[in-house]
């Protein structure tokens, strides 16, 4: 039996991606390699959001060619749907598949007879450079999803892509010209794929999109995302649903109110920000204005005041100065944020950015990541102490040992559990102290 090892870069829907492949790759009769080294096949499922994901796939390339030569290296993804002649010139790459024709792979590893790439792509032969199937990311209209889980072998918080592509056109973004238009997968097909997760006893699932807010409105009979959450509240056992990052746009009235007043929703809302300057926003083509979002994020703290209320933000984008950056440093600040995740700008070849003038200089750029980076680990740490000597739902990740077991709180807090139980399990945890960035506490 031929043996094949999927590799994912990148984001959740990346993952949830590479999670389809490999139903892809089993349904054609490959089996599971112990890791890239033993496999047949090696399927790279690339990310290009920033300069050092391009350099890792790189990086990975040449690890795996080296050390397994025999192998037969598939890349598609993200990298792959921007730049299919630059993967496909490197050496020890078999093949190039871009998202446009992803849910193919398994056809092109298996030789499927029949399959005859659409005359719309690109199928290279040549001796200097793999075959390439690559099209048009717009006239795409599949939507791949499979469940991504934590806790490793033992399969914790199943996490369902139900949403793919975007219509934004942010200035800084690749995402769209190599995922394509939004498209949303179906309330039905989303509902059976819960339903299935909660028969096979999983207690919290996790939804997430590349703009997941935006669910719903390319369907045949639009529709809105938070009647999806209702959906799935309504007509499914699920314990806990967790939402994903959801733009602040889309954090309408309705699902903050149905957030906060419903227990099976997880107390937990990433909203993404970027800038604190309204002078940045516009130049990214953000669609709301800072005094806009910070409203939103009070708006969700007094309704869910325990919340974890987490933000994307980026420093280092052209033309941002200093007085910007400190706009950006002030509102954090200033608002009930628990945790940020900090990105520094990448200019991407084919988004306008990557033209503008101005370029922050390096050193600058990584001297605002360190200072956000730091502003955030202390409101982190803020809002772990706000609940010591409190009670708090937590979901366990995996089994323990006799000493500790790992879980995660309803708000979003990586806890350690003294004692040993079972993973997948929900339990009425004490919160006793604060260690290092997670708490510590007790089973009730």
């Amino acid at each position: 039996m031929a043996s094949y090892h999927v590799e994912n870069f990148g984001c959740r829907a990346t993952q949830s991606d590479g999670a389809a492949i490999e139903r892809q790759l089993r349904e054609r009769g490959l089996g599971r390699a112990d890791g890239p080294q033993s496999a047949d096949v090696v399927v790279l499922n690339t990310c290009t959001v920033t300069a050092s994901a391009d350099q890792d796939v790189r990086a990975a390339i040449r690890r795996i060619h080296r050390k397994n030569p025999e192998c037969k290296i598939l890349l598609t993804g993200c990298y792959a749907q921007r730049a299919p002649e630059e993967l496909a010139a490197l050496p020890g790459v078999s093949w190039v598949v871009g998202n446009s024709h992803k849910q193919h792979v398994g056809d092109v590893v298996c030789g499927t007879a029949g399959f005859v790439p659409p005359r719309e792509i690109s199928w290279a032969e040549s001796t200097t450079i793999a075959p390439m199937i690559v099209g048009d990311i717009f006239a795409h209209t599949e939507l791949m999803a499979a469940p991504v889980f934590d806790g490793g072998a033992e399969k914790t918080r199943p996490n369902l892509k139900v949403q793919d592509g975007c219509d934004n056109r942010c200035s800084f973004c690749i995402i769209p010209s190599v995922r394509g238009a939004s498209r949303s997968l179906p309330r039905g097909e989303v509902l059976a794929q819960v339903g299935a997760l909660v028969d096979a006893g999983f207690r919290e699932v996790v939804i997430s999109g590349i703009n997941l807010g935006r669910w719903g409105r390319d369907c045949e009979k639009p529709d809105r995302f938070v009647n999806l959450v209702r959906a799935i509240l309504e007509r499914t056992e699920l314990e806990k649903l967790r939402i994903s990052s959801v733009e602040p746009m889309d954090w309408t009235e309705d699902l903050i109110e149905l957030a906060a007043g419903c227990q099976r929703i997880a107390q937990h809302a990433h909203v993404p920000m970027q800038s604190g300057s309204d002078r940045v926003l516009r130049a990214m083509h953000r669609k709301y204005r800072p005094w806009h979002y910070a409203e939103k994020i009070r708006r969700i703290r007094d309704a869910m005041p325990g919340a974890a209320i987490g933000a994307d933000v980026m420093v280092g984008f052209p033309g941002e100065s200093e007085a910007d950056f400190q706009e950006t440093r002030r509102m954090i600040e200033a608002l009930p944020l628990t945790y940020l995740h900090v990105f520094t700008y990448s200019s991407r070849p084919g988004t306008r950015s990557a033209a503008m003038p101005n370029q922050v200089p390096v050193q600058v750029a990584r001297d605002r990541n360190r200072i956000l980076r730091e502003l955030a680990a202390e409101k982190k740490r803020g809002f772990m102490e706000s609940f010591v000597g409190r009670e708090l739902p937590a979901i366990t990740l995996r089994a323990g040992d006799e000493e500790s077991t790992e879980a995660l709180t309803d708000n979003y807090l990586k806890i350690g559990l003294s004692g040993r139980h079972g993973a997948n399990q929900w339990v009425r945890a004490a919160v006793r102290q604060v260690s290092g960035e997670k708490l510590v506490g007790s089973v009730l």
